[in-house]
C-alpha cells in the first residue's frame, strides 16, 4: 500500500509526467506560472518540454488586523499585481481602507524582494491575451491557488489552465469555476497530504529556484 501512494519520485518527475499530458498546449505558446517554492521544479520541466516561458506567481496573504494568520485576502504577483479580497470575511472583520492599503504595500515590497532574489532584474511576463498554465506541486485545500487564479484572471489572459500532479476532488470542485481547464494526474480517494505521494518531498530551497530560473532563461 505504501508503494502505491508514491506516485512521483520527486517534483521534477511530477513535472515530466504533467508535461506529457500538456504536450498539445505547446502550439498555444503558453506562459508557465509556478507557485514558489515547490511548484518551481514541477513547472520547470513543463516549460522545458513545451519550450515555453517560465515565470513565478507569488501570492501573499493579507491578514486581519491584530490577527495576521487569519486571511482576509491576498496580493497576487505579476506585471500588474492584483489584490484579491474575501468579501464575506471583509464584511465580518471590517478593516479600514488605510489598513488594507498599508498591508497591500507591505506585501508588494515583500513580493518585490523575493522576485529579485529568484529572478534578478527580469520583469514579470505580461499575461494579457496569453494561455496561462498555473503550476504547483499539489493542492491540499486550494486556498492559495484560488487567490492565484482570481488574480491572474484580472490580467485578462485568453485561457487559464491549472496543472497539478495531485489533489483531492473536493479542492478541484472548488476551483473548477476559476479556470478554463484543470489537468490533475491523480485524484486519490484518501488524500492526506501532498508529500505522501512523493518519494522525495524535500523542501525546495531558494538556491534551486534561482538555478532553475537561470537555466531556462539563459538557454
Amino acid at each position: 500500500m505504501e508503494q502505491m501512494t508514491k506516485l512521483f519520485a520527486d517534483r521534477r518527475d511530477a513535472g515530466r509526467q504533467l508535461a506529457a499530458r500538456l504536450a498539445d498546449k505547446a502550439a498555444e505558446n503558453p506562459v508557465i506560472l509556478a507557485l514558489p517554492r515547490g511548484g518551481v521544479p514541477v513547472a520547470y520541466e513543463i516549460a522545458k518540454a513545451l519550450d515555453a516561458q517560465l515565470d513565478l506567481l507569488m501570492v501573499r496573504k493579507i491578514g486581519a488586523p491584530g490577527w495576521p494568520e487569519f486571511g482576509i485576502g491576498a496580493v497576487v504577483d505579476g506585471a500588474d499585481p492584483h489584490l484579491v479580497m474575501n468579501d464575506d470575511i471583509v464584511r465580518q472583520v471590517a478593516p479600514s481602507p488605510e489598513y488594507i492599503r498599508a498591508e497591500l504595500q507591505r506585501q508588494l515590497k515583500e513580493i518585490e524582494r523575493r522576485r529579485h532574489i529568484y529572478c534578478g532584474d527580469r520583469k514579470p511576463v505580461k499575461l494579457s491575451g496569453r494561455t496561462i498554465i498555473i503550476v504547483d506541486d499539489g493542492i491540499a485545500t486550494g486556498g492559495t491557488i484560488k487567490a492565484a487564479l482570481k488574480g491572474v484572471r484580472k490580467s485578462r489572459p485568453q485561457r487559464i489552465i491549472l496543472a497539478v500532479p495531485v489533489a483531492p476532488q473536493s479542492a478541484l470542485d472548488e476551483l473548477e469555476s476559476q479556470c478554463d481547464e484543470i489537468i490533475c494526474l491523480y485524484v486519490p480517494v484518501d488524500f492526506g497530504a501532498v508529500g505522501a505521494f512523493y518519494q522525495d518531498f524535500t523542501q525546495t530551497e531558494d538556491r534551486e529556484i534561482m538555478s532553475l530560473m537561470d537555466s531556462l532563461n539563459d538557454s
